[in-house]
């Protein structure tokens, strides 16, 4: 017999009553029913329930063990009687009477509880992510999340992608993120980093012939944590085509992601459904107007209107001053709100102003009758017209959102959003995705008072150099998209900028000379002068995907050791002081205080 188990924790079956057996596992808890107990023993798998009564030489040493020590069973399966049967476990048709036990390793009283659903605190859990990681929610996450990598990879292969991998140290960037550093030891005083991607590596082996690049790529920023972005690190599915139009990316990308989505849809019996191919395309300007942000959750019904010339010479003088200062007013519609209170409209208006705005407007409506002092000023008539060319119902309110238009706009989104949440109107049972295309290649930066990069550098724009030479830059395309599914972006990506000409233009259009590329983009430019082949990709957000899948609100959910809102590893310690001996290897000399004995 193995020294360990003969089968593990959720392999047994009626099928199996009478047979000697040997398992190993967890406590995961205990029962003591008068003179006879119950142990359930967990592992990777599942769970078996063990049995040690009176007779049994196990049952002292079983009833003297805290929860999640490690055991080894010896015993015999039996049937569980009929009134016992456990329809919702595997194994829950038979037990494992005890005949012995072996402690392999004793666990000391817990910091947290393995076994239930209880929350813990953030520190707690990551302090003691060993554990954490035991409990059945984590352990099934994170099990998905591997289940995803192995499917991601077998389609991308299946597409004619060649996986490759990308270095690891490599050179600072002035775009992008704050880098991650790491000093070198042989070259005093100067710095490799972590790569924020491989978008140059990529692009760079598109220039070396290779045809369909991909790899599930670690990627390191030193920026803040949010619910949907670990800080430090993460993992993307990232691609590179070579002789591809923006239609061969989507062609190329979307049946491996609806594919994805697809096969674990109905995880943990959740049932949702896909959205068909091909998926929707929704230019930058549109989603902006519509849905208030470039990451549009489409399971939401509401649609966000423009109202302005509505409100231009309006009886409501507030709008109609916003209008005439060049502004903008936005209409966000609040479906079947007839039997909400005046306090629903109340709160939303505070709810807007604990956000940093001055307010969101609103009208009520009733069977066809308008209430609120925006309906009273701006007149009847008119509101009733506005909500038929809004399409609206008579039982149909609104919100405003009125100011300057990126005001407006995030308002508008943020409220958009809101209102559906509030009214219960987002489907749960559905993953819908969007493409957002034709990002504007240049935005205006009111701070440096200069035309700058709206989105990425390295984008091939519209109309190529012609474009550049002859538009006003905040006119231009680029060939850049996004990839969105439920709100949340999966990943940008683009038809890269190959030609050395067109580059140099595009970075001379936002305030960078010819020396200035050639010397923050050495690597790439230098490649691109012998000859670069027409090539683009994206790179879809691993981490998203399987926190979407997994329907977790926190990314820290779906890693397997994910830091603190603070880039901290509380479990290992990290980030740590060094001691003043490696600080001298590396040329180094630190501005903070070493702790006592570290010199």
């Amino acid at each position: 017999m193995h020294a360990y188990r003969t089968h593990h924790c959720a392999a047994l079956t009626a099928s199996d009553a009478g047979a000697s057996v040997r398992l190993s596992g967890w406590v995961h808890r205990k029962r003591d029913h008068g003179g006879v107990l119950f142990v359930d023993l967990r592992d990777h798998y599942g769970i078996t329930q063990i049995v040690a009564d009176s007779d049994s030489p196990a049952l002292a040493l079983l009833d003297g063990l805290r929860v999640e020590s490690v055991v080894t069973i010896d015993g015999t399966v039996k049937l569980r009687s009929e009134a016992t049967v456990n329809p919702n476990l595997p194994t829950g048709a038979i037990e494992v009477y005890a005949r012995a036990a072996t402690v392999q390793s004793a666990a000391a009283e817990l910091p947290m509880p393995v076994f239930g659903d209880a929350e813990y605190p953030e520190e707690i859990r990551l302090r003691n992510r060993f554990l954490d990681l035991r409990r059945e929610k984590l352990h099934a996450n994170i099990m998905l999340r591997s289940a995803v990598i192995a499917s991601l990879r077998r389609r991308m292969i299946d597409q004619g992608f060649t996986e490759f991998q990308t270095p690891i140290l490599t050179a600072s960037s002035p775009e992008g993120a704050r880098d991650y550093l790491v000093p070198s030891r042989v070259h005093p005083g100067k710095f490799y980093a972590l790569p924020q991607a491989p978008q140059m590596f990529k692009q760079l082996l598109m220039v070396a012939g290779f045809d369909r690049y991909f790899q599930i790529a670690p990627c390191f920023r030193d920026e803040d944590a949010r619910a949907d972005r670990s800080p430090g690190e993460f993992y993307q599915l990232d691609f590179e085509m070579s002789f591809v139009t923006q239609d061969d990316v989507f062609a190329a990308i979307e049946p491996v992601l609806h594919g994805v989505f697809e096969e674990f849809a109905d995880w943990q019996g959740k049932g949702r459904t896909v959205s068909p191919l091909p998926f929707k395309r929704i230019p930058y300007r549109e989603s902006m107007l519509k849905y208030g942000n470039d990451k549009p959750d489409l399971r939401n019904p509401i649609l966000i209107s423009d109202v302005s010339e509505q409100f231009a010479g309006s009886g409501f003088g507030r709008f109609a001053s916003i209008v005439e200062a060049g502004d903008v007013v936005r209409a966000i519609p609040a479906p079947g709100t007839a039997d909400k209170s005046r306090k629903f409209f109340d709160d939303m208006n505070a709810w807007a102003q604990s956000e940093g705005f001055a307010g969101l407007g609103y009208a009520t409506r009733k069977q066809g009758e308008w209430g609120g002092p925006i309906a009273k000023n701006h007149g009847e008539d008119k509101m009733t017209a506005m909500a038929d060319a809004l399409g609206l119902g008579p039982d149909d309110g609104l919100f405003f959102a009125a100011g300057p238009v990126a005001q407006a706009t995030k308002l508008a989104g943020l409220a958009r959003t809101r209102v559906a949440e509030q009214l219960g109107l987002i489907d749960q049972s559905r993953f819908e995705f969007c493409w957002i295309v034709d990002f504007p290649m240049f935005e205006y930066d009111e701070e440096a008072k200069k035309v700058d990069f709206s989105h990425n550098p390295f984008s091939m724009p519209q109309g190529e150099l012609e474009a550049l030479e002859s538009k006003d830059p905040l006119d231009i395309l680029a060939y850049q998209y996004d990839i969105v599914c439920n709100g949340v972006e999966l990943s940008s990506g683009a038809i890269r900028n190959h030609r050395p000409e067109i580059m140099y233009k595009a970075f001379e259009i936002a305030g960078y000379s010819q020396a200035d590329v050639d010397t923050n983009f050495a690597g790439m430019i230098n490649a691109f002068k012998f000859g670069a082949p027409p090539h683009g990709g994206s790179a879809p957000g691993v981490d998203r995907i399987v926190m979407l899948l997994a329907d977790q609100p926190n990314i820290r959910e779906v890693i397997v050791f994910p830091m603190t809102q603070k880039a901290e590893d509380l479990m290992m310690g990290a980030p740590s002081f060094v001691s003043a001996r490696q600080l001298r290897e590396l040329n180094l000399r630190s501005t903070a205080e070493l702790p006592k004995g570290d010199a």
